[in-house]
This record gives structure tokens, C-alpha cells and sequence, in this order.
């Protein structure tokens, strides 16, 4: 160390006492004593979490190259088996810290214990010979297979909607299409001229949906005839679709969906990707009023009473008076919000792409509870189930969650060992949930259709979509739809799919 030449005396006797205490108390800073271990270093293995949510997870401790301290996670709820962690391990007596992902543990009589990244979760580590491996797939029934099955012609990132024996559904090909829910047959099809990646919504005699030209169309159900287009002004938003990782291809943005729109009382009310949310007459397709918000509106919005609330990718939740457009209120995520929030009873359900899972009072925007996915993103919204539960998927957790909307306990978690990222579907039985795959990633995702027991959350069948040589994404990112005894689903790979309902 190079000291100032001015430094006193003193100073340098100061200097050589602090040093000499701080080898003697055992504080590293990530940096190893000559030739002598770590207390800490080795495998340790435990569980962290809050009763409502308590998952087991391990550590390895030791030295890289340069005789750093480092932690390698091993987490299989979030599928990672040797996951060096960012930044180092610093000691500071038999307290260790890694400052990157919020873990801190002190050893005491062979035992770890502290609070770790969700929201300070408290720890508690122990000694183990040996961590956990990735497993391989395993041999799961394919269940019954599609009952019929169509070609769009190009890839399917919307839900269909159903209503009477048809299915309506757009591609990113700029069709839209009114189908056969009995054998998937064409009926008519509308040209909108842009990419379609919203759900529908459908009434008795026409049908509502946005398109990434910049309008929401209403169209005559029974023809497929435009009955007027309102135009959002966001035709010049850029979307980036996932696609393979190239060099100089530039950063995908994951931006793969549009909001649905929504009609109460005569007015629709729909997102759009400058940031906007618009209230429009439906039988007119005039403007009643615009709110102008932050960050993109990609997701549907809910209808509360008075209230209209919805997500941005600004990370902001708003709700605003559905007569006036007038803010009630907005909260700060601190995450984009890519899922569209849900009433469950009478909290409003909501995620972000940063973990965070959060029911709130619609009327006043209180934060009731919170939990974080262990650093999954939560791309799907929550479907209600019975009594207060909720199903939900994420991101790269991998799993399909039923929770409790009242405190927030999970009930059971399934890896369904690809992408949940749509909100699951339900019959009387069965959670249907879209599953996404992706290569190459950190990760092993796979994409399928998998069928869960309700109750038990056990995979009752998987159907696997081949993945195709030279693409990143296989699968499905449309959510499923469950309608007069069939499960509708669009492919990335352009086909509409129709299951029988179990």
C-alpha cells in the first residue's frame, strides 16, 4: 500500500493496529489468509423463506481464481445448480455477506443463519456432503393430443376467444380469423395489416381487438365486416420480439402481448403502447376521454366498480375514475408490470417482471401482503379458483403456484420445466397452463401443453411441442382457453389447436 509521505508517525502505528485486528478477527474481504480456509468454505444446504412461502436452497463457498471468497447457488425452485452469484463474499468476524444478492449469515456452532434476497427472508444453512443436480426430464404421459388442428400461417401470441361455437383469434401475420370451435374449419377472415397479439373481445353481433397498426377495430361478428377503427396514435411503438442470439442482432425486449379490451356500460377501455389508456364509445368508435400514463400498456385492464386499474411497463399500477378519466390513484412496483391484474374476491392480484407478487385494495391502492418469486419474473396473470386460491405461473421459476389471495400462502408449486407465462385455464378438474420453451438459455425451458390436477397440482399429461432447429423460442405464449369441452391454443409455429377437455 503506497502511503503519502507527509503521514505521521502516528498515523502509521494506527494503520499497523487496525491491520493487525483486523487479520486477527478473521475480516477478509473476499480475499484469503496465507495458505489457511475459510470457516465458511464448503457445501451447506437448508431452507429460506417466510411460512407462507418456504423453499429449500444450498450454497458453495469457496475461492476462485484470484483467491476470491465467491457463493454458487443451488436452487431447484428457481432451476439453478451452480449459479455463481454476482460480487464477493465478505467476512466481517463470522458475519458473511454477498452484497449483490442481499445474503447475509453468521456462523455460529456450524450453523448458518440470517435472512436472504426475497424481502429478507430469514436463512438457515447446515453442512452437506452433497447439493442438488438438475434431473433429468422425466417420462410424463403425452395425454389425448389435439382433437383437430389448423395453419394460420404465422406464429399465435394472442388467446382466442370463444363465444357460440366460434373461435376468434389474430396472428403476427395481421390476421384475424373467426374459426370452427367443432373442427377448427374457416368461417371468414379479416385482413388488419399488422401484427395481432391481443385477445379479443367478443358481444353478441361484433368484435373489439387492437392491432399493432395503431387502431382498435370493431368488427360485425356475423361477417367479419369493419364496422369502424379508432385510431390509438401508437402505430410508431416499436415491439422486439425474442429471436435468436445472434451477434450485432441487437436486445430483445420481450414485449409479446397486447391488452384485450374491455366494455362496461357502452365504453370500451383499451392500453396502448404509448403509454395511454382510452376510453372509447363503442357504438360510435368516438373518444370519450385519453389518460396519459408512463411506459407502455400491453396488458388488459380491470374493471373495479367506478374504477379502471392497470400496469405499465413504467413499473406503475393506476386507477382511474372509468366517468372522468381522473387519476384515483397510482403505486410505484418498481418493476414492469407485462401481466394484467386480477381481481381474486376482493384484492386486486398484480405482479412485475422484477418478482414481486402483490395483492392490493382496489379502492385506496394499500398494499395488503407482498412475496417476491425468487427472482423469477411474473409474466402471467392469476386465474381464480375457489374460495380466495389463485393459480398463477412465472417466468424462469418454472412453476405453476396456487395461492392464497388472503395472506398470500402458496399451496403447492409445479415445474412444468419450461415457461409458464400465460395465465392457466380451468375446467371442473384441470389447470391447463401454455408452457414456452427457449434455446440456448441459463436455463433448460421446454415447451409443452401440460394438463395439472387442480388439488394436487400434479402433471397429469404433458404434450410437447417439437422444437425447431435454428429458432430460440418453441412452444406456447397464448394462454389456453377452455370452452364447451375443448382446450383452444395457438402455437408459435402458426397452428390453432383444439384438445378435449378432461
Amino acid at each position: 500500500m503506497k502511503l503519502t509521505a507527509n503521514l505521521p508517525l502516528c498515523s502509521y502505528r494506527i494503520l499497523t493496529l487496525i491491520a493487525f485486528l483486523l487479520i486477527a478477527s478473521g475480516t477478509t474481504f473476499g480475499q484469503a489468509k496465507s495458505g489457511v480456509p475459510d470457516p465458511i468454505e464448503g457445501k451447506w444446504y437448508g431452507v429460506t423463506g417466510f411460512p407462507t412461502d418456504r423453499v429449500e436452497l444450498g450454497f458453495e463457498f469457496k475461492r476462485n481464481e484470484r483467491q476470491e471468497l465467491k457463493a454458487y447457488l443451488y436452487a431447484p425452485v428457481v432451476n439453478f445448480y451452480g449459479l455463481e452469484l454476482p460480487g464477493l463474499l465478505k467476512r466481517d468476524g463470522q458475519k458473511y455477506v454477498n452484497d449483490a444478492y442481499r445474503l447475509s449469515v453468521t456462523l455460529t456452532d456450524g450453523v448458518l443463519a440470517g435472512t436472504y434476497f426475497p424481502l429478507n427472508a430469514p436463512i438457515l444453512l447446515k453442512r452437506t456432503d452433497k447439493l442438488p443436480v438438475e434431473v433429468p426430464l422425466p417420462d410424463l404421459p403425452k395425454g389425448p393430443g389435439p382433437k383437430w388442428q389448423v395453419k394460420l400461417g404465422s406464429g399465435i401470441y394472442a388467446p382466442v376467444a370463444v363465444r357460440d361455437g366460434n373461435v376468434y383469434v389474430g396472428t403476427s401475420g395481421g390476421l384475424f380469423h373467426n374459426v370452427s370451435l367443432k373442427d377448427g374449419s374457416f368461417i371468414w377472415t379479416f385482413a388488419a395489416g399488422r401484427a395481432i397479439h391481443g385477445e379479443a373481445f367478443v358481444t353478441e353481433t361484433h368484435v373489439y381487438f387492437v392491432c399493432d397498426n395503431g387502431f382498435l377495430f370493431k368488427l360485425d361478428r356475423k361477417t367479419g365486416k369493419e364496422v369502424w377503427r379508432y385510431d390509438l396514435d401508437d402505430s410508431r411503438v416499436s415491439r422486439f420480439l425474442p429471436h435468436q442470439v445472434v451477434d450485432n442482432s441487437g436486445d430483445f425486449d420481450w414485449d409479446d402481448h397486447s391488452p384485450r379490451p374491455l366494455l362496461i356500460d357502452g365504453v370500451v377501455y383499451v392500453g396502448s403502447g404509448d403509454g395511454s389508456m382510452h376510453a372509447v364509445n363503442a357504438a360510435t368508435g368516438e373518444r370519450v376521454w385519453r389518460f396519459a400514463g408512463k411506459g407502455k400498456i400491453r396488458t388488459d385492464a380491470v374493471g373495479d366498480g367506478p374504477r379502471v386499474l392497470f400496469g405499465t411497463f413504467d413499473n406503475i399500477l393506476y386507477a382511474i375514475d372509468r366517468q372522468t378519466g381522473n387519476k384515483v390513484w397510482e403505486k410505484d412496483t418498481r418493476g414492469p408490470i407485462t401481466n394484467s391484474p386480477a381481481m381474486i374476491g376482493d384484492r386486486l392480484i398484480v405482479g412485475n417482471r422484477n418478482g414481486l407478487l402483490a395483492a392490493l385494495n382496489p379502492v385506496t391502492g394499500e398494499v395488503l401482503w407482498r412475496m417476491l418469486f425468487w427472482g423469477s419474473a411474473i409474466e402471467s396473470s392469476a386465474v381464480a379458483s375457489d374460495a380466495d386460491l389463485f393459480y398463477i405461473g412465472a417466468s424462469d421459476l418454472r412453476r405453476v403456484s396456487l395461492i392464497d389471495a388472503k395472506d398470500g400462502r402458496v399451496i403447492w408449486r409445479t415445474d412444468v420445466y419450461g415457461w409458464p407465462w400465460a395465465r392457466p385455464a380451468l375446467s371442473d378438474k384441470v389447470v391447463y397452463v401454455s408452457v414456452a420453451g427457449g434455446s440456448p438459455y441459463q436455463m433448460r425451458h421446454v415447451g409443452s401443453l401440460t394438463a395439472l390436477g387442480r388439488k394436487s397440482g400434479k402433471i397429469l399429461w404433458r404434450w410437447p411441442m417439437p422444437e425447431w432447429p435454428g429458432s430460440f423460442l418453441n412452444g406456447f405464449i397464448a394462454a389456453p382457453v377452455v370452452a364447451d369441452g375443448t382446450v383452444v391454443v395457438g402455437g408459435l409455429d402458426g397452428t390453432l389447436y383444439g384438445f378435449a377437455v378432461e
